[in-house]
């Protein structure tokens, strides 16, 4: 065996042990710190009958009134994250993988740390595992896809796991601030996860990066997509899409829910139909960029996250869909390039287009829905969506604290993210090299077959199939694989 081969061979060795010893770890700690809460741990008679157990008229289980909406976000994680990070033309297998597999681990890892900073203040006892468990899992594992975007093609396996680790510690301990503490709103997680995702990922990657040709205004030629690949992304955009009001609503209640699903509805439209329009005009050719569809149009959803369930309107909804489309395309023509080539800055997906900048804006939008709030509106509902107002806070206040809540979570993530890129870039934990032959390259994770790599051969008359490579401005080319045009898709979450 080579001595390449054999390293290699070790590398992979070391992710399968870490990858056991971690599982058996969690294993025991659910053995020890989780039990079922009460009423998830029995059968509940329904329709005023009993089942031979004596109880009669019980309340059905929370997992009725949770399930359908847990079951979109639950679809939007492991579909629609990971069809949507399918672009790359010779990272597919790793986009929807290494997603199903950051998926599962963090769904394990979220559920112990939430469980754990939820009882703050009092830490006294068990973890009470309930469907709400696993949907809180969920939106934490959103946060780290979403950080996996901005690293995309760029981190090993064992990276992944450790970045994951170590994300979600901070995560909770942010959100535990923001909701515990300052008690601020953001129902649809704009701030918590999105924006908190994001910077979190930028910040990672610039510790990652070097000065060599990938964080340059070169960037890589593998970073280019083929055809068929940026039509799974799409199959990911739409996925997103459809199942982003579930989303941001899952956690409402009543009317609650309600204007979440409406607001979230007519903002996610309104972008769509923006983002078309913009992605015509910022193009020099005046058309249509697959880059913009796929991702700005989602921008709408996390915009309007934090102040959904807020009496915003239905127009002050689709007004942030309009801003938030805006937004988002700008920055993948013109504020993107800009941080690669100025700060050398490589985000893969553009994760900042789609969740850093359209979450800040979220955030400011609660900020300023607070600040004007007409409290008499809310009647009886005050408590659910406002609790720190229903026991006294004035709405000036309010929207302070939603203002810190939004700076809080920018400076943990930027800050997490830096300490996170400190530790993982060691060679203790198999960072990929930084050249060609090893990043955006299933190869170097995946049994492949050999015709399957050589993306430039559809047949043996030679025969070439079209690499479809975004250019860091606006113009949009297409090389074949031989000409290796160094270029990178620019892409988001």
């Amino acid at each position: 065996m080579a001595s390449t081969d054999k390293e290699e061979y070790v590398v992979r060795k070391k992710f399968a042990l870490v990858g056991l010893f971690m599982q058996a770890l969690f294993i025991l700690l659910f053995g020890v710190f989780t039990e079922y809460r009460l009423n998830e741990a029995r059968p509940v008679p329904r329709n005023g009958n009993t089942s031979g157990s004596g109880m009669a008229n019980e309340t059905t289980n929370a997992i009725d009134g949770l399930y359908p909406m847990f079951m979109d976000v639950h679809s939007m994680m492991f579909l629609g994250f990971g069809f949507l990070m399918a672009f790359l033309g010779r990272y597919g297998y790793s986009s929807v993988g290494l997603n199903f597999l950051l998926g599962a681990f963090v769904l394990q890892w979220a559920t112990l740390v939430l469980g754990l900073f939820h009882q703050y203040p009092d830490f006294d006892s068990k973890i009470q595992l309930e469907i709400g468990s696993l949907l809180t899992a969920d939106f934490a594992a959103a946060a780290v896809m979403i950080t996996f975007g901005a690293v995309l093609g760029k981190v090993s396996a064992l990276q992944l796991l450790v970045i994951a680790l170590l994300e979600i510690i901070i995560f909770s301990v942010n959100e535990m601030i923001g909701a515990k503490i300052f008690k601020a709103i953001d129902i649809g997680g704009s701030m918590w996860v999105h924006t908190f995702g994001a910077y979190f990922g930028l910040a990672l990657s610039r510790m990652l990066s070097t000065r060599t040709r990938l964080a340059r205004k070169t960037g890589s030629p593998k970073e280019g997509s083929v055809y068929h690949s940026d039509l799974f992304a799409m199959i990911g955009t739409i996925i997103l899409w459809l199942y982003w009001p579930s989303f941001n609503g899952a956690l409402g209640v009543g009317d609650q829910r309600h204007r979440v699903v409406i607001n979230t509805y007519y903002s996610l439209s309104a972008c769509v139909v923006v983002t078309f329009a913009f992605s015509t005009l910022l193009n020099k050719d005046n058309k249509l960029d697959m880059v913009h569809v796929q991702n700005a149009t989602l921008a709408g959803g996390v915009a309007v996250g934090a102040s959904a369930d807020l009496l915003i309107q239905p127009w002050g909804a689709m007004f942030l869909g309009v801003l938030s489309a805006f937004i988002s395309v700008a920055g993948y023509v013109y504020l993107q390039p800009f941080l690669q080539k100025s700060f050398h800055l490589h985000d893969t997906c553009g994760v900042h287009n789609l969740h850093g900048m359209p979450g800040v804006l979220g955030g400011l939008a609660a900020v300023v829905a607070t600040a004007v709030i007409d409290i008499d509106q809310y009647g009886a509902t005050l408590g659910i969506v406002y609790p720190a107002i229903s026991d006294g806070r004035s709405a000036s206040s309010q929207a302070l604290y939603q203002l810190a809540a939004l700076v809080v979570t920018i400076a943990m993530a930027l800050a997490g993210g830096v300490i996170t890129g400190l530790i993982v870039r060691h060679s203790s934990f198999d960072p990929v090299s930084d050249t060609e032959d090893e990043m955006f390259d299933d190869k170097v994770h995946w049994e492949v077959n050999a015709a399957e790599i050589q993306l430039s051969t559809l047949s043996k008359n030679s025969h070439t199939e079209a690499i479809v490579v975004r250019s860091l401005g606006q113009e949009t080319t297409t090389h074949t694989v031989a000409d290796q045009v160094p270029s990178p898709h620019e892409s988001a979450l």
